[in-house]
């Protein structure tokens, strides 16, 4: 029998689709657009190649079928099949007794489920490990910088609609490429500059396909988005193209910030940003001619050494220019904080909370080898007890965490006792003493909140459980039961969880939360903190970062970025559809180094190598290389995968990892080397 189901996306994109799902006897045979009325008017037509091709992964040869215990040598994949009741038994056991040997601090889980609905994401994993009192592992590896920026500037004034951008005259992309994430942004820009004359200004060391279309691509080199804000500012308050009005009504310290920015020409930006003066130019005088103007700021600027820096100081640009107060004026960033939710709620009334100690993201494979941790730009390494349990759900660290290696000889010790909940056998679970068969979000219900668009919407389950797979607040829920805490507490029914969460005492989906029209920063939705002020902060005495300040890079070898893609969802599908196992490269510095198009290079620093293609590359600024992200060790000869050669190093706000301050060096391989898999 077929039938078309309605259900939703919630994997790690910003646009939130709504999806029709074909299911032929109870197999998934398609997966398209929900195109009713019902649906995200955002994403209403058309979804990404990535999510068609989702049901590749519901039935992979990949999927787990049921509990796992290792059998093998750690990393071998060798397994056998176990009962749940097993493996619950072996992993609350594990847990109960380190934390009465060697303390709640050794148990740390490594709870990521950023392609997770709201209830798996936030639901019963987190509270089940903050009832037992373990770690939080704070989310340092991706929109941490970007999250504290915007709260310092702007507090929990909401992002501006992206839909406003039909009122747009001006559209800025910085640091962001919706052609491999938000693709529902591209028909709404395409419109802006086909139907009103908008013009685009992309920043972006990459010509990514947004760029080629823009009126100005300035490829600036990565770290340098500061120094361009700076300047930005500066050619602004010289030219009288900053709103004195807008700034004495809506924000302080934009004296300080402006000062600050006096350092900075356009020459002496031009020269530290690796583009020509007349570029920078261009764009001041657009920000500074054209409204309504929207910024569409995105993740990568936070991804380097200067990376708070180049946030905060992009965000008090545009208040310089007092884009804002008018539709298709404002800052897009993430739209979720307007959704209807609280995970608090979880928490038992009247059951006061501990505090816990925290542990970041990017320090847990310090910590499994009993390193020091925390020694970021603002505060000294300190001494954190060894891993001994470590829970990995949503998360595919081997391929996704910085210092690769590092991580791995992590995993490697006898003594640390790792359990991976995941849908399919990843890099990660090879290394696993129990791994746990996990739903995909087809298998049960949820309620997923977009972060690009203003919807919230229900997950419908559409086939069956796959094997025995259970989801992550079922899996909670029976360890909970395991470790004596209360069942009541810990019901995993997804409709329970879901009323419990919601703020607005709904159980339907909201596909348009807030109406269009009515999110105009500044009038709708203005800056608020909790000491009650309502201004924009350009410069805050009190954050660990009052003021950007731009730090240089390491100067050898060549940068290497790992931007997403079109075939990936961070590590997601690349055991089916990776990208090719290729590095781009300028033909200039390839020329440099001898290696032509199709060549096998060895692309190695102090932390690792790999050998794979190379690719002359027009598209990427010179000193620049680029290897797609999320890619397995096992599309590499050699075990390992580009995070291998990404540094431990933490950025200026929220310890933020810098993932784009990787410095490489690249040469052509000896023939009788061998050659590399791609």
């Amino acid at each position: 029998m077929r039938q078309l189901l309605t259900t939703a996306c919630p994997l790690d994109c910003p646009d939130g689709c709504s999806l029709q799902v074909t299911v032929d006897d109870g197999r998934i045979t398609g997966v398209d657009a929900d195109a009713g009325q019902h649906a995200n008017p955002f994403t209403q037509g058309y979804i990404c190649k990535k999510v068609k091709h989702h049901a590749k992964r519901v039935y992979s040869p990949l999927r787990i079928m049921t509990p796992l215990i290792r059998t093998g040598a750690k990393g071998s994949g060798e397994f056998r099949a176990a009962s749940w009741t097993e493996a619950i038994r072996v992993v609350s056991d594990r847990i109960r007794s380190n934390i009465q040997t060697n303390g709640v601090e050794t148990v740390v889980p490594y709870l990521y489920n950023s392609s997770a609905g709201v209830l798996a994401s936030g639901g019963l994993t987190p509270l089940l490990f903050e009832r037992l009192g373990c770690p939080e592992i704070s989310h340092t590896i991706c929109a941490a910088t970007t999250g504290a920026g915007w709260r310092q500037v702007f507090g929990s004034m909401l992002s501006a609609d992206p839909v406003d951008l039909d009122h747009s005259k001006l559209i800025v992309i910085w640091g962001a490429n919706p052609n491999a994430s938000n693709t529902h942004l591209i028909p709404l820009i395409t419109r802006a500059i086909k139907t009103h004359g908008a013009k685009l200004v992309v920043i972006d060391p990459r010509r990514t396909g947004v760029a080629a279309r823009a009126d100005v691509h300035l490829a600036i080199a990565p770290g340098t988005d500061v120094v361009l804000a700076y300047a930005v500012s500066r050619w602004l308050v010289e030219h009288q193209g900053h709103d004195t009005n807008f700034l004495a009504a809506n924000a302080t310290g934009a004296d300080a910030f402006i000062a600050a920015a006096q350092e900075w020409t356009i020459e002496r930006a031009a020269a530290v940003c690796g583009v020509d003066a007349e570029q920078i130019e261009s764009f001041a005088s657009l920000v500074a001619t054209n409204a309504p103007a929207m910024m569409r700021i995105g993740w990568g600027i936070e991804r380097n050494r200067n990376g708070g820096s180049g946030y905060i100081a992009a965000l008090s640009m545009w208040a310089v220019a007092g884009h804002f107060g008018t539709r298709g004026s404002g800052i897009i960033k993430s739209t979720g904080g307007a959704a209807p939710i609280d995970t608090d709620r979880l928490w038992p009334s009247g059951l006061t909370r501990r505090a816990r100690p925290v542990l970041s993201m990017n320090d847990v494979g310090l910590a499994m080898l009993g390193h020091d941790v925390g020694d970021g730009p603002h505060a000294a390494s300190h001494a954190w007890p060894q891993t001994k349990v470590l829970f990995v759900q949503g998360a595919n660290p081997v391929a996704t965490a910085m210092d690769q290696n590092q991580f791995i000889s992590g995993l490697l010790r006898d003594d640390l006792f790792t359990v991976v909940h995941d849908q399919v056998m990843t890099d990660t679970a090879r290394y696993a003493d129990v791994v746990l068969p996990a739903t995909t979000h087809f298998e049960v219900g949820d309620l997923v909140s977009s972060y690009g668009s203003f919807a919230l919407q229900r997950i419908e389950p559409v086939i069956d459980r796959v094997g025995e797979s259970r989801s992550n607040d079922e899996v909670a829920s029976a360890l909970a039961l395991a470790l004596g805490l209360p069942s009541a507490e810990f019901d995993p029914d997804p409709e329970r969880l879901a009323a419990r969460i919601r703020t607005d005492s709904r159980s339907t989906s909201l596909p348009a939360i807030r109406a269009s029209g009515t999110t105009i920063q500044f009038v709708d939705t203005v800056p608020a903190f909790g000491d009650g002020t309502a201004k924009a902060r350009l410069y805050d005495p009190t954050s660990e970062l009052p003021l950007p300040v731009y730090v240089a890079g390491d100067r050898s070898g060549l940068t290497l970025l790992t931007p997403s893609s079109s075939r990936t969802i961070n590590s997601m599908f690349a055991e089916f559809d990776p990208p090719e196992a290729a590095i781009s490269i300028h033909p200039d510095d390839a020329a440099e180094r001898g290696i032509v198009d199709g060549a096998e290079v060895r692309v190695f620093n102090d932390l690792g190598e790999l050998r794979l293609v190379a690719r002359l590359d027009g598209s990427v600024r010179r000193g620049v290389t680029s290897i797609p992200k999320g890619m397995w060790t096992t599309q590499f000869a050699n075990g390992s995968s580009p995070n291998a050669l990404i540094p431990r190093g933490i950025n200026d706000l929220a310890s933020g990892a810098c993932f784009n301050d990787a410095r490489i060096q690249i040469e052509g391989c000896d023939p009788a080397a061998g050659a590399g898999r791609y």
